[in-house]
């Protein structure tokens, strides 16, 4: 996959999976990524946006061709946009074949960084992939990318194996990641953990907020 972003690339260049940013992106302290951001089916009208975004975020980006091939495959793909307010900032999509998902990017727009956008995207591909009856998860992502590697880890992802010189724009390998059984409930547990901490993250915005205007 790709660089923020999670992409396994099918029809265009490889690329890495995710650059994560640290947290404290724009609007950080009043962001609450619970209910500000909004997630929905992506939209052939959502294309301008998503495709710049694109271009800002990979170094080898996906053509708006590409991305409408991929939203005609409808029964083999899933593709969400992510709103706050009236603007996308960012996206994600995945493949299935038969029970695996592959997780074909996720993108967030560099002035979102550090929002959990990314993670909240993920949750949502990984609960829908189950629900369309995925029992593991793949992506590829460049060795080396710590961040991306830890976001995966904390959705129980782990790496099987290293695809040589997998991104042509620099020849760097990626490591192959899979999550099984992630229709178990030991795995669904996972996924609520996770939402639980991006719940609690907006309690302690909100907290912060009603200081400062009490202060």
């Amino acid at each position: 996959m790709r660089e923020h972003a999670w992409r396994l690339g099918r029809r265009a260049a490889r690329r890495d999976a995710t650059t994560v940013a640290p947290a404290g992106g724009r609007d950080a302290d009043t962001l609450d990524v619970t209910s500000d951001v909004v997630l929905a089916p992506m939209a052939m009208r959502d294309l301008p946006a998503v495709v710049a975004i694109e271009r800002r975020v990979f170094t080898a980006p996906w053509s708006r061709r590409v991305f409408t091939d991929e939203l005609a495959e409808r029964a083999s793909r899933v593709y969400r946009t992510a709103w706050v307010r009236s603007e996308i900032v960012g996206f994600a999509g995945l493949m299935l074949v038969d029970d695996e998902a592959h997780v074909n990017t996720i993108a967030v727009a560099p002035q979102w960084h550090g929002n959990r956008i990314g993670t909240v995207l993920l949750v949502d591909l990984v609960r829908t992939a189950v629900e369309r009856g995925a029992r593991h998860l793949t992506l590829e992502v460049r060795v080396g990318n710590e961040p991306a590697l830890a976001l995966y880890r904390r959705f129980g992802m782990a790496p099987v194996g290293v695809r040589p010189n997998y991104y042509p724009e620099d020849d760097a390998d990626a490591f192959v990641m899979w999550a099984r059984e992630i229709d178990a409930p030991s795995y669904r547990r996972r996924l609520d953990e996770i939402e639980a901490v991006l719940g609690r993250e907006r309690a302690g915005n909100r907290e912060n907020r009603e200081g400062r205007d009490a202060s």
